[in-house]
């Protein structure tokens, strides 16, 4: 995808608006009020939900997967709907394999989070020198040039609230298998999928999307205690681990969460970046967190973000984070599934004083590997480009009504309150760290 004339080449990216959009306001309030999120059949209502990690989806069904998938590889990969086959499709499956894809699509880029908690009533690290590791103060000097670059610390903290609109394009450009002795591709499926998202933010720690496309729609949502999603496939259902922030607003739309973010972070070089001299900073997600996103036979190794600071602007102009789960197969070899997402932001403008990317662009790689006994690997690549058509700061009238999660997950005794960090309460209200 060219970098200026992206899946968005004929569109006009200019078109962002900052007017309040109060009345945006109020179908979101009443539609929600109202409790009508969910657009699955009611057998899915009377299901007591148990916690779901981020990643797999402990009581997922299994439908038509490949016999090569192991019954706790295919919970985790059902979470994401992507039922890949072993071979690649034929062209009397291809519609079945375009909805396969369509889901896929809204599984890895749909809302993804970030690594860590973070909380907008954090304080950034003062820039400190003295007995500070060099990799460390230089990140710390790099966030207060981004903090300064993007409209500087008492603006940020001068927001209370926001609203984004934009529109998106997908694709899924290419499928792979390999096996013993033998690979083979399968491009037949580049289709693209055009919708649109509405994301609003509350302090603190409060965000709500409704992301619409290919006509699936996916909700996601956090009330500062319980981080949930809602998919046409799954239901709603809670993420495992900690209150985390989404992705796609570290993705130049919220500058304040994304410093937040890169607060432990570390300096650990430089790296041209379509050009442009960057400083990389370098954030891990801790050990605790990655075990309370762990559950039973699915096991998160690492997760790891990458920001890209231009070194000219000081602002992000690159993302790319990488996560690596493990399923343990019983009786068999261990299965690896690394997902690697790659954002470059573009078209940085003012808004109210505040500097936030109106376009960007997304390369999302879905890797399987490590089953040495069949030799079976996938490799799928998928694409997103975004345009922001309108947002603004401090609307007024956002309530924390509009955050409310699920009915289904609220008076759920099974969900956990993770939003002091990564304890887990277990169904018998013990807690482990």
């Amino acid at each position: 995808m060219d970098k200026k004339h992206g899946l968005f080449s004929k569109s006009n990216s200019r078109r962002s608006r900052s007017k309040s959009p109060v009345r945006s306001v109020s179908p979101i309030i009443i539609r929600r009020r109202k409790g009508r999120y969910v657009s699955q059949p009611d057998r899915h209502m009377s299901e007591m939900l148990a916690p779901v990690r981020e990643g797999p989806d402990p009581d997922g069904e299994d439908s038509g997967s490949s016999g090569d998938y192991s019954r706790f590889e295919r919970r985790w990969y059902n979470w994401m709907k992507c039922q890949l086959p072993v071979a690649p499709p034929s062209v009397s499956s291809s519609s079945d394999f375009k909805r396969t894809d369509l889901r896929l699509l809204l599984g890895v880029l749909g809302a993804p989070l970030g690594p860590v908690h973070v909380s907008a009533l954090d304080l950034l690290p003062h820039l400190s020198i003295k007995n500070t590791p060099m990799e460390t103060s230089s990140a710390q000097y790099i966030l207060q040039q981004y903090t300064a670059a993007s409209g500087g610390q008492k603006l940020h903290s001068s927001v209370q609230n926001g609203y984004v609109m934009g529109r998106i394009r997908t694709m899924a450009s290419e499928f792979e298998t390999g096996s013993k002795g033998s690979k083979s591709k399968n491009n037949s499926s580049k289709s693209v999928e055009s919708g649109g998202f509405v994301l609003w933010h509350m302090n603190p720690d409060m965000w709500y999307m409704e992301l619409v496309l290919g006509g699936s729609k996916v909700l996601a949502g956090c009330d500062g205690k319980l981080v949930w999603r809602h998919t046409p496939w799954l239901g709603p259902h809670a993420a495992k681990g900690p209150v985390r922030p989404l992705r796609r607003a570290l993705q130049g739309l919220d500058p304040r969460t994304t410093a937040y973010m890169f607060a432990n972070a570390r300096c650990i070089g430089e790296k041209k970046i379509d050009g442009e001299d960057c400083f990389i900073l370098k954030l891990c997600a801790d050990p605790a967190t990655l075990k309370a996103r762990s559950e039973g036979a699915s096991e998160t190794i690492r997760h790891t973000l990458f920001g890209y600071f231009s070194q000219k602007t000081g602002l992000l102009v690159h993302l790319e984070d990488s996560q690596l789960t493990r399923i343990q197969n019983n009786g068999g070899e261990a299965v690896y599934w690394e997902t690697t997402i790659n954002s470059y932001l573009e078209d940085y403008k003012p808004v109210e004083g505040i500097m936030i990317a109106h376009s960007g662009r997304s390369v999302a790689t879905l890797l399987r590997f490590g089953d040495m006994s069949s030799g079976h690997n996938t490799k799928t690549t998928m694409q997103e480009a975004w345009v922001i058509d309108e947002i603004a700061f401090n609307v007024p009238g956002l309530s924390i009504d509009c955050f409310i999660p699920p009915s289904e997950l609220r008076f759920d005794s099974h969900v956990e309150d993770l939003s002091q960090g990564p304890k887990i309460r277990t169904l018998h209200g013990h807690k482990n760290g």
